[in-house]
């Protein structure tokens, strides 16, 4: 064989394994430069905002939320998070953390839950909701989701939150599955979890709420949810919908097992 040819043969068979140390170059890269950033994540300072409203007694009612339950029982955080959404007998729904912490906040402070829903993310009692979502989701922090599935409309909700996470529509006929139905997605630098099974520990669901760099803000997952269908250009599906808790559902059983490292901070 001439060596021009041979070393042409030698290229050809070099490019996959050059590719792929690319690859690995780049997901190591990205994986040591989120390490750092959690080094002083801003998501703490969120945190002690919430845990300060959780005590602090606010509204009409000049009352607290220590008494708000969570799924566990009257005042108990700890694992709440890691079981949410879940089916509320006093409500007849499922709901999921934000959603209950606006009842709580209408039934044990006098807030008007209608004006907090209407409210646009990040500011007034929407604010104030994302910061107690924060702290509530950080006080299960290494423990395992593991969401009930026991009532009817548990089920319901996670057959409804599958249909909507494959249905496509819209101008660019996308649906959540055209990023996060398969192994290996990339945009960009960003990895694209598979979110129809367990992706793993602090991936995809187990990672909301959490900071993000770029933005400058904290994002729950409502705010994700809402978000998303903004990328897709569908309208906004609107804070505590049947849909965004129905996908928090379907997402939530599917991360079982998976260790939450929420608040987590992102690009």
């Amino acid at each position: 064989m001439k060596p021009i040819l041979k070393a042409l043969v030698a290229a050809v068979c070099a490019a996959p394994l050059l590719v792929a140390a690319q690859a690995k170059s780049t997901a190591d890269g990205i994986a040591e430069y989120r390490k750092m950033l959690e080094d002083g994540n801003p998501a703490e300072l969120f945190e002690a905002k919430g845990e300060d409203l959780w005590k602090q007694a606010r509204g009409p009612k000049k009352a607290s939320l220590e008494k708000c339950d969570l799924g566990l029982g009257p005042g108990v955080v700890k694992g709440a998070w890691v079981q949410l959404p879940r089916y509320f007998a006093d409500t007849g729904k499922v709901q999921d953390v934000e959603s209950r912490l606006v009842t709580c906040m209408a039934n044990l402070q006098g807030f008007n839950a209608e004006e907090i829903i209407k409210t646009p993310f990040g500011r007034g009692e929407m604010a104030n909701v994302t910061a107690l979502a924060t702290w509530v989701a950080a006080e299960s922090r290494g423990q395992k989701f593991n969401l009930p599935q026991a009532h009817l409309e548990e089920q319901r909700f996670y057959e409804l939150g599958k249909r909507a996470f494959f249905f496509r529509g819209g101008p660019m006929d996308f649906s959540c599955a055209s990023c996060h139905a398969s192994d290996g997605k990339r945009i960009r630098l960003q990895e694209l979890p598979n979110l129809t099974k367990n992706p793993g520990d602090g991936i995809g669901f187990a990672a909301w709420p959490a900071y993000r760099v770029s933005q400058g803000a904290m994002w729950s997952m409502q705010f994700r949810l809402n978000d998303c269908y903004r990328q897709q250009r569908f309208p906004y599906p609107g804070f505590a919908s049947d849909l965004t808790v129905a996908l928090g559902v379907y997402m939530g059983v599917n991360a079982k097992g998976a260790e939450s490292i929420a608040p987590a901070i992102k690009r």
